[in-house]
């Protein structure tokens, strides 16, 4: 099981999984962030597919995203993490990511299973800036 630091370190393509257009959203300040860092992200959101966040066209869901997925880093409830853990292995990510406050013991079984790293009630800014700053 690889560490937060050698996660972010290793994987660079992250779906970011309720991206919002809100820029004082958590979900989008840390993916201004991530982007300042040099990842690519993609945010996913079907109430504004087509929208731009960011510069970045917004995805319906995980699987029309047209690029590598390396992380699904997923601003939803807890409810919704069954659903997204097997829309990220349709399209082989390697890390399902759910950031702070949600858990999911099904979508953890589920990841680990199919050997998908799990990580839970983390958020990937402040890992990076705990470890990579």
């Amino acid at each position: 099981m690889l560490d937060t630091k050698t996660i972010l370190s290793k994987y660079k393509n992250i779906a970011l999984v309720g991206a919002s257009k809100d820029l004082n959203k958590t979900s989008t300040i840390v993916m201004k962030f991530l982007q300042s860092q040099g990842y690519k992200v993609y945010p996913v959101n079907p109430t504004i597919k087509g929208e731009e966040i960011l510069g970045e066209v917004v995805f319906g869901n995980i699987s029309e995203i047209n690029g590598p997925v390396d992380i699904i880093n997923v601003f939803r409830p807890s409810n919704e993490a069954v659903k997204i853990v097997n829309e990220a292995l349709k399209i082989k990510a390697k890390v399902l990511w759910l950031q702070l406050n949600i858990r999911s013991t099904a979508a953890k079984k589920i990841a680990e299973t199919n050997d998908m790293i799990y990580i839970e009630d983390k958020c990937t800014k402040i890992e990076f800036e705990k470890h990579l700053n």
